[in-house]
């Protein structure tokens, strides 16, 4: 065979995906945060290209922060503008099914390419270390005295948190579509309004609230897990009688467009990057839950997440 005939058909054996990973050259993957920075779909994309770099899965990965509206600007960046790339991943999860439910956003998430779930981080709740409550239960009695006596400060509309708070004043006979929850932008604006005490009660994934909590300026009454997350005690909904669990899931979307064997190829290789000991080390260091799922049964789970989100919200006056 002629060199260049050879070479030819080398290309298109790796476009099409058919080379093994070491025959082919490394991918340099465009990752969207539709996020700021610090959050935790920023830490969760730079942990994941940290990982698929170590791993040899890629040779390089830029990153993309695009905030607001739940994700859904950078939803929109990523579908307008990396139609058929197939080095392109968006980070994603509940909050953006919650903020596409409550904001009706001109894009749809279903018009990129689900790829594969990564973690759950469970919420935990938290009082201002100068609160006049002490527990849980102090909550919800003054909840069922005056829903909107008791501000809940988290993020954004329709996030876990937000989704949260209404399904426990639900389940202990509050109306639900009273509850004065308060959104903000990011973390570090939650963080300083519970500082501060300028919100009854605070919720947030776990590794955001626990240098806060280590150092006794925030007092947790509760998480959102089914059972005590490991190593850390504190009680669950569950085990106080309010029957709620629910898990702020985080994954990864690919660009519309591209065909079944790049979206294998790009499975591949975030499954492959999640088997790295760089992403158990920051499966550790965030205390996320492992909770990997890909290919058709994601999607399937996104469709049946985002039809039980938009339940709840709709019982709970939130759309």
């Amino acid at each position: 065979m002629r060199r260049d005939t050879f070479l030819k058909s080398l290309a298109a054996l790796a476009a099409a995906g058919a080379l093994p990973l070491s025959a082919r050259a490394a991918a340099n993957v465009k990752m969207m945060i539709p996020a700021n920075p610090g959050g935790g779909w920023d830490t969760t994309g730079r942990a994941l290209g940290k990982a698929m770099t170590e791993s040899k899965q890629a040779d390089t990965v830029t990153y993309d922060n695009k905030g607001g509206a739940a994700g859904a600007l950078g939803l929109a960046q990523f579908v307008n503008g990396s139609k058929g790339d197939p080095n392109a991943l968006m980070v994603m999860g509940s909050v953006m099914l919650g903020g596409i439910i409550t904001g009706k956003p001109p894009v749809n998430l279903s018009q990129a390419t689900p790829i594969a779930r990564l973690t759950t981080e469970y919420n935990v709740f938290v009082l201002p270390a100068n609160s006049p409550f002490k527990t849980m239960k102090d909550v919800v009695e003054q909840l069922k005295k005056d829903p909107g006596s008791v501000k809940w400060g988290g993020g954004s509309r329709g996030s876990t948190e937000h989704i949260a708070a209404a399904m426990i004043a639900q389940k202990v006979g509050a109306d639900p579509s009273k509850i004065n929850y308060v959104a903000f932008r990011g973390g570090g604006e939650a963080t300083a309004a519970i500082l501060g005490g300028n919100v009854t009660v605070g919720g947030s994934g776990y590794s955001e609230f626990a240098e806060y909590i280590a150092a006794g300026k925030m007092k947790p009454i509760a998480v959102t897990s089914a059972q005590r997350l490991p190593g850390i005690n504190v009680p669950t909904l569950k085990e106080q009688g309010i029957d709620v669990e629910i898990g702020n899931w985080r994954g990864v979307y690919g660009a519309p467009g591209i065909s079944a064997e790049q979206r294998k190829a790009l499975t591949d290789m975030v499954l492959a990057a999640l088997k790295s000991p760089s992403w158990a080390e920051s499966l550790k260091k965030n205390d996320w839950t492992p909770a990997v799922l890909s290919g058709d049964a994601f999607a399937k789970f996104v469709d049946d997440d985002f039809a039980s989100l938009r339940a709840i919200m709709a019982k709970s006056g939130m759309i």
